[in-house]
């Protein structure tokens, strides 16, 4: 029997209602098609770092480089709450040996590349990772990660198995 692949995934892609208005985003596709080859290890950091579901929604806010994780209507930033809880998860993923990561894009914890980002005036700056996704892959070089949408296709999902399988033999030598 082959083992799965371990791969972390943005909780609410799963189905989970996680998400800042209590639902969720489940990719039938995601979960159909790599559903069979995967062990899907969920994580939604704005609940694992005690925020409330349902709960006001939250932009990037600041420079492109540091941005800040702040609620949009009462602006109480929760940058610190959420650092605090990646640095022990960060840990608890590294005992887990993850081969991949699928992030929800436009996430301002979980984007690859494309959470706007707004400065103190509130007009968009430009577009950048969210801050659980950076941590993620600061922590881990080389760990595959993608976005839920860019696995819609066939054949970038064909290349995220073959470098989470690669990844997986690396990660097995280190150890």
């Amino acid at each position: 029997m082959i083992e799965k692949l371990k791969i972390g995934i943005s909780s609410c892609l799963l189905g989970s209602a996680v998400r800042y208005d209590g639902g969720h985003k489940r990719d039938q596709v995601l979960l159909d098609t790599l559903g069979l080859s995967v062990e899907w290890v969920p994580i939604c950091p704005e609940v694992g770092a005690g925020l409330p579901v349902p709960r006001e929604p939250m932009q990037l806010v600041g420079t492109l480089p540091l941005p800040r994780l702040v609620t949009i209507t009462t602006r109480i930033d929760h940058t610190e709450q959420l650092k605090r809880w990646v640095e022990q998860a960060l840990a608890t993923l590294g005992e887990q040996h993850l081969c991949g990561f699928v992030f929800k894009a436009r996430s301002p914890s979980c984007a690859v590349r494309d959470a706007e980002v707004v400065g103190q005036d509130g007009r968009p700056i430009g577009r950048g990772a969210g801050l659980f996704a950076v941590a993620v892959i600061r922590r881990f070089p080389g760990l595959p990660v993608e976005a839920e949408g860019e696995l819609q296709d066939p054949d970038n999902r064909r290349r995220f198995l073959e470098r989470a399988a690669a990844y997986r033999k690396i990660d097995a030598r280190i150890l």
